[in-house]
Formats: structure tokens, sequence, C-alpha cells
């Protein structure tokens, strides 16, 4: 174990190095959260920072200008419930939680930056405070790469996760989700009650099987977080509904997490999980300093 995670840090620290820039060494770099003065509105400036107490006094639009923390809290939902204890290409989904997580812990990393995370596998959660340091970030993966996977059977609550990030209110800073988001909705409510004081990126952790169903002949399904079994031909009209199924699922999360104005990044086991990374961050990078992604 600790040797496959130093070779996951190297691996990591190697292909994103470079990526950090600005005041947040982080996932959003940004203007910031901190209020700062007021100034009269220009054509362009974001209108969600409208001062609209100094419009009211002035009858002249104004806006705040925000100023950059020097500190980042980043914050971790990881979900390790048993629907992530599969995978049919490269590694199993649980594996590719385990490597975003690093990729994050090492991104956000240094300046000062704090960095925990709520982890849970359906039958036992695990908080870590959130504290800065190499040591620190090293730590933290080890003991959520280390958890015990949960009994076949058990559910996972990825609602019930969000809601451990919300009470007790948390300073500004980035709240980072890692699920397969499998299963219902729920979790939508307390995403974007987070939203309005965080800022959000969510990784969506994928395995070809999610979506699609192969030729295969007879085969069992089995239901991870339920224990449910069915043995099915998986003929043509069968594997068209199931695509058809994973499809209106994934567009309904992608909605979800959009409509929580959450960043939105999908990692496969049959991908380079670091290369889709690097075009994420880049994209973000692009968006944050006026660019076209």
């Amino acid at each position: 174990m600790e040797a496959a995670l130093r070779m996951l840090e190297l691996d990591v620290r190697r292909r994103l190095d470079g990526l950090l820039q600005g005041n947040h060494l982080g996932l959003v770099p940004g203007p910031g959260t901190e209020p700062g003065e007021a100034r009269t509105y220009q054509p362009g400036d974001d209108v969600r920072r409208m001062d609209w107490a100094v419009t009211a006094r002035t009858t002249v639009p104004h806006i705040r200008e925000t100023v950059a923390d020097r500190e980042l809290e980043t914050w971790m939902a990881i979900d390790l419930s048993p629907s992530l204890d599969f995978g049919t290409a490269a590694c199993e989904k649980r594996d590719l939680v385990i490597a975003a997580t690093a990729a994050v812990a090492h991104l956000t990393r240094g300046g000062g930056n704090r960095i925990g995370a709520a982890v849970s596998t359906g039958a036992e959660n695990l908080r870590i405070p959130a504290r800065g340091g190499l040591a620190h970030a090293r730590g933290m993966i080890r003991k959520i790469a280390e958890m015990p996977r949960a009994e076949e059977g058990t559910r996972g609550d990825l609602a019930a996760l969000l809601e451990q990030l919300r009470r007790p209110p948390r300073r500004r800073g980035l709240i980072v989700v890692i699920s397969d988001f499998l299963g219902g909705m729920e979790w939508q409510r307390p995403l974007r009650a987070l939203s309005a004081r965080h800022d959000i990126v969510a990784i969506e952790v994928v395995d070809p099987r999610d979506v699609d169903l192969p030729e295969v002949g007879t085969v069992v399904l089995s239901d991870p977080e339920t224990g449910r079994q069915r043995e099915v031909t998986a003929s043509a009209l069968l594997r068209k509904e199931f695509n058809a199924a994973a499809a209106e699922h994934r567009a309904e999360v992608a909605a979800g997490l959009r409509r929580a104005g959450a960043g939105h990044l999908v990692l496969r086991t049959d991908s380079d999980w670091i290369a889709d990374t690097v075009r994420f961050v880049v994209a973000r990078k692009r968006r944050w300093s006026g660019g076209v992604a």
C-alpha cells in the first residue's frame, strides 16, 4: 500500500506540476471571497456582485469587489459505497476515487492551504480535520485508501455525506465531491445549499459497464447496494433500453450539478484520468481568465 501510494503521488505531481497559479493554489483560482471595496458598476462586471445597499444610497449602480484569500480551505466528500467496488477496465472505480483524492490533495496543498475530508462507505463514516502540509495530505490519502469495504447490500447515502459538510458552517472555500452518482438524486438539495457559500467541483467516476451493456448473452446483473440479482439475456432490445436509461440518468446528474453551479469532471476507468484532470483544470482556468474553454 505504501509503495503504491508513493508511486501515485509521484505520478500526480509529475504530470500535474505547472497547473498551479494565482493566490489560490487550487482547482478554482479566482478573485477571492472576502468582501472588499465598492466601486461603480462597469459594463461587463458580474451582476451577482452588485452591492444593492450602496446602490440604493447613491442611486448609482455599484458592485462589491472581493479580495483574494491567502489561504484556501478544501473539503472533500468521498463516496466509497459498494457501487464503487466495481470495475471492468484498467481499475476499479474505488481505485479511481483514491487517485482523484490524491490529485485534489496535491493540487490544493501548499501556501498555507488546508484540506480535510468526509468519507462514507455506507456502513462506516470517517472525518479527517482540515490541516495543511505534505505529511497531512499523505496521511489523509492513506487513511482513505485503507478504509474497509462495506458488505454487499449496504446502501450509500450521498445526501447525508454532503450534509456533514454543511454543519457546522465553514469559512468559504472549495468543496470537492467524488462519487459515481448512481441511485437517487436526493443529493441535489444539500449540494445547492453548499454552493451558496463554496465553490463546488464534482468528480463523477464511471465504468464502461455503468453506461453500456455489451453483447454477452446470458448474464447476472447485481446491485451491490441492495444485494438484488437478476439473470437476463443481453438481447439487442435490452441493451438499447439499458444504454438509454444509463444515458438519461447521467444527463440528470449533469443537469443537477449544473443547477448547483458545480464544475463537472468525469473520470473513467478505461481512460487516462490524469489527462482528463489536466483538461478540466486548464478549461476552468481559461474561463476564470476570460478565455474560451
